[in-house]
């Protein structure tokens, strides 16, 4: 007898996860050292091919369109390794000054 798969709500129910209870998420320290890098890297190749760099920076973090991003300097291959939720989590902590 071949088994028959569990109905979709039945299925369903078990994939779906908590929702009541709060995910936590952290950035290592070290992380945020390369990653501090890197954006200074393209900072200052957007800033040597004439754009404004926080523009540009905020054109692809609110779109992750990596085209907003010179090729100069490698500055698009760049942008792609940093994880947009590690980026906003650093800028949020270093806006309120944590």
């Amino acid at each position: 007898m071949i088994p028959m798969p569990m109905q979709t709500a039945d299925r369903e129910s078990q994939v779906m996860p908590d929702r009541s209870q709060t995910i936590t998420f952290t950035v290592p320290e070290e992380k945020e050292d390369e990653t501090r890098r890197t954006l200074i890297t393209i900072y200052e190749a957007l800033r040597e091919k004439g754009y404004n760099p926080i523009n540009q920076l905020v054109g692809y973090i609110l779109s992750e369109d990596p085209t907003y991003i010179t090729n100069y300097k490698n500055a698009r291959s760049l942008i792609r390794r940093i994880d947009r939720d590690e980026l906003l989590n650093s800028l949020v902590r270093n806006y309120l000054g944590l």
